[in-house]
């Protein structure tokens, strides 16, 4: 009698952490805008971590949340550090960790609560011209057995549209 119950209750522990061995354990997005500025333009202001506050969609999630600057922005080392309340916004710190003059901009991204996770992120430009292609991109990863949220949250869909809104953001201040 007690056999099968305790071969259903192994089956349905079991079920999702097999299936968790054979889901992606990552992901990257990267969305792009082109700017009618020139190149020199565009990357001179998105070297400036603090100008983030003025384009990025988390940074205006919550008008209460607390920064902190440590060194000199637009160099590497710069870090733009964060504290909200807001579950969508948490707390984190991100820290410029390489510049390639007119070209890239890598970024780690450190998130202390609601969750814990160091990720890369980037910002690229390419001249288009007279114009700026942006790319701003972000690589996250869960790993198993967590990487089963992937079954249930698309998290390509929902950083990208926050990724696109940035940028459309950023689109919009730099052609005024």
């Amino acid at each position: 009698m007690l056999k099968p119950v305790f071969t259903i209750l192994f089956f349905l522990l079991a079920a999702p952490l097999i299936l968790a061995l054979f889901i992606a354990n990552s992901y990257h997005v990267e969305r792009s805008v082109v700017i009618e500025q020139p190149v020199e333009v565009v990357f001179n202001y998105i070297k400036y971590l603090k100008n983030q506050d003025k384009y990025s969609r988390w940074a205006n999630i919550d008008p209460n949340m607390k920064k902190d600057y440590r060194g000199i922005d637009a160099q590497v080392g710069f870090v733009s550090a964060w504290h909200s309340e807001h579950p969508d916004v948490g707390t984190g710190e991100q820290e410029i960790v390489g510049i390639t003059p007119m070209q890239r901009i890598d970024y780690e991204l450190r998130f202390l609560a609601p969750f814990e996770a160091t990720e890369p992120a980037y910002m690229l430009t390419k001249r288009i011209g007279e114009t700026t292609e942006v790319k701003w991109g972000f690589q996250g990863h869960m790993n198993y057995p967590m990487n089963l949220t992937f079954l249930f949250i698309d998290f390509e869909k929902q950083i990208g549209d926050d990724l696109q809104a940035g940028l459309d953001q950023l689109k919009m201040i730099l052609e005024q």
